[in-house]
């Protein structure tokens, strides 16, 4: 294969959707002149941050429809649409499995052993769906809140230590002879 790589940007244009796509979407119609609005679009950190949270929370609260529901709470909370829409991947059909798998670990080791007694093989569906739904359903609001949690922190980090990465290199080049910031 001949030609450069395609970057992860151009990845993700190409596989979220545009601003008029979503503003003709109909579950968004209702705020469709607010999910237009430009500032929604920017990049700016604070709203990176907001639209990572909303993103990565609504990935693990919600099975299906996310990423229409994160773009509606980041008309209302100011958030950049496209951070959210692509956190919202984090859960997709590839991955739900671990996901799920990872959620009833977590939710099993916080309710105690109660979560941890499984029905026998002749249970059925209906009783294994009841032994393993709880820590599930707890492991997935722990995953949304911590995500969220750790995604906001995570973006306001890497903006920090890039604004202080910049200062650090001009500082270096005022302090060498002969070099012009």
């Amino acid at each position: 294969m001949t030609g450069q790589p395609i970057r992860l940007r151009e990845r993700l244009h190409k596989l979220l959707p545009t601003r008029d796509t979503l503003g003709a979407h109909p579950w968004l119609q209702p705020i469709a002149s607010r999910v237009l609005d430009p500032r929604l679009w920017r990049f700016q950190e604070e709203a990176v941050a907001r639209g990572v949270a909303i993103g990565a929370f609504w990935a693990f609260v919600i099975p299906i429809a996310q990423m229409p529901v994160a773009v509606a709470h980041c008309s209302w909370w100011r958030a950049n649409i496209p951070a959210a829409a692509t956190m919202t991947l984090l859960t997709n059909p590839l991955t739900i499995g671990f996901w799920l798998w990872l959620a009833y670990q977590l939710g099993a080791l916080v309710l105690g052993d109660a979560a941890a007694a499984l029905p026998d093989a002749g249970g059925g569906a209906a009783a294994w769906l009841a032994a393993m739904g709880w820590p599930t359903v707890l492991g997935m609001g722990l995953l949304a809140v911590s995500s969220a949690s750790l995604g906001y922190a995570g973006v306001k980090l890497v903006s920090r230590l890039r604004v202080g990465l910049r200062r650090w290199l001009r500082k270096l080049r005022r302090q060498r002879p002969g070099v012009h910031a």
